[in-house]
């Protein structure tokens, strides 16, 4: 095989562009700022700050692999987090140390989890039962748990926790950021989930075609709110991340990482018509985002600029993957031409 045809074939995949696409971006932001991006205090920060967005873009990829979305995520996220906030800050308050911590904190680990659970559980219902399309389902259900978010809090942050609550945001485990190491274990569970269990079957089997899946006697409606469930739960363990790295819970964290997250989605390969999608190309994709983030922070690039690149990128992957394979799934499909005899 020729030098050129070895890569069309490594372009020819969403991973192999991916890579592509990350080490071009890495080798760009490195020419243009050598001493700063590749410096290690640089590196380290990477690490802690990408992790919290990612863990939203693997809620929003299992969403998307049904045919479906999670808007709701960001809302979810800040929702369950001044959930545990409370915990923390009522009953167990700033002084407290030792076991007794970690027992709040795990205390207010489970709570935040259940609440992303039944904020998940909400969103299935809507889905699976009430027939909502799931774009407008989960923008509507984002609403009400921010607004839920507000009531409890009146727009204020949640400040005053003990200190082991740091350690999930800020902490170190041999040198190795405590968030990355939690964004491996779940993307390693889902990439596991998807290609080795039934479940993660389904999944896929119903983002690709939901009448045959229905037709296979599929429990369409069991799946779906498993999925938003999952989904709501990786939002709400990325909003424990938020809280520990800003110290503080606010109805109003992460507001751009919605778009972030169905950008790493789309980005990644992930199918925004279900069926397909992988999790190798959603950590590309996040690798890539955080190195382009951390370029345009040290070129002093300002936000609304970045949300501009963003939505454009967006737009314009979703514009090369329309003119490969990744044509809507649902309906009938093209027939496959007839053998001859």
């Amino acid at each position: 095989m020729t030098g050129r045809a070895r890569l069309g074939a490594l372009l020819a995949g969403p991973e192999g562009r991916l890579a592509v696409i990350a080490v071009v971006v890495f080798a760009a932001m490195a020419l243009l700022s050598p001493d700063r991006f590749l410096s290690v205090q640089n590196m380290t920060s990477m690490a802690f700050q990408f992790p919290e967005f990612a863990i939203l873009a693997l809620a929003t990829t299992v969403a998307m692999l049904t045919g479906g979305i999670d808007l709701s995520v960001v809302g979810i996220a800040n929702l369950s987090a001044i959930i545990a906030a409370t915990i923390l800050t009522q009953l167990a308050g700033p002084g407290v140390e030792g076991a007794a911590a970690a027992g709040w904190m795990a205390g207010a680990v489970a709570a935040s989890l259940a609440v992303g659970a039944v904020a998940g559980l909400f969103n299935g219902v809507l889905i699976a039962v009430l027939g909502l399309p799931p774009i407008l389902a989960t923008l509507g259900s984002g609403l009400i748990f921010t607004g839920i978010a507000i009531a409890l809090t009146g727009g204020s942050a949640v400040m005053g926790f003990p200190p082991v609550v740091a350690w999930l945001g800020n902490g170190l485990v041999f040198g190795i950021p405590v968030p990355l190491i939690l964004f491996a274990l779940l993307a390693g569970a889902i990439a596991l989930l998807l290609a080795r269990t039934g479940f993660g079957l389904k999944i896929q089997m119903l983002g690709t075609n939901p009448l045959a899946a229905r037709f296979a006697a599929m429990n369409v409606t069991g799946v779906l709110i498993r999925v938003y469930m999952l989904s709501g739960m990786l939002a709400a363990t990325s909003g424990l991340v938020i809280m520990s790295r800003a110290n503080s819970a606010k109805a109003d964290y992460g507001s751009s990482y919605i778009l972030l997250a169905v950008l790493i989605a789309v980005l990644g390969g992930v199918n925004p018509y279900g069926g397909h999608g992988r999790v190798i190309g959603v950590v590309l994709a996040v690798l890539s985002m955080q190195f382009l983030s951390s370029g345009l922070n040290m070129l002093q690039v300002s936000n609304f600029a970045r949300e501009l690149i963003w939505g454009a990128l967006l737009i314009f992957v979703m514009i090369v993957n329309s003119q490969g394979r990744f044509r809507p799934a649902r309906g009938a499909r093209p027939a496959a031409p007839p053998t001859q005899p």
